[in-house]
């Protein structure tokens, strides 16, 4: 590899602001945060919203639209009314 035209790639930790879960996994992101880990590293630090601990997606709290009622039937339902006149 060329010296100076590649990203600093290196281990990086992301924290989620929201619970507290801590990943460290490589990234070329930058940041100006820094932390020290249990081993005595010191790391770049990305804080983050939301984690696959913290979505709903994930954490099989998401509500399915589905489930709840067809948007179709919901529209149908509320103009049912209007129809007749």
């Amino acid at each position: 590899m060329k010296d100076g035209i590649h990203p600093n790639y290196r281990d990086v930790c992301f924290v989620d602001q929201s619970n507290g879960f801590k990943f460290i996994t490589r990234s070329t992101v930058s940041s100006k945060e820094t932390i020290t880990l249990d081993d005595g590293r010191e790391v770049p630090l990305v804080k983050l919203e939301t984690t696959s601990e913290s979505h709903p997606f994930y954490t099989g709290q998401q509500k399915s639209i589905d489930n709840l009622g067809g948007r179709v039937e919901k529209f149908r339902n509320k103009f049912a009314g209007f129809a007749k006149k």
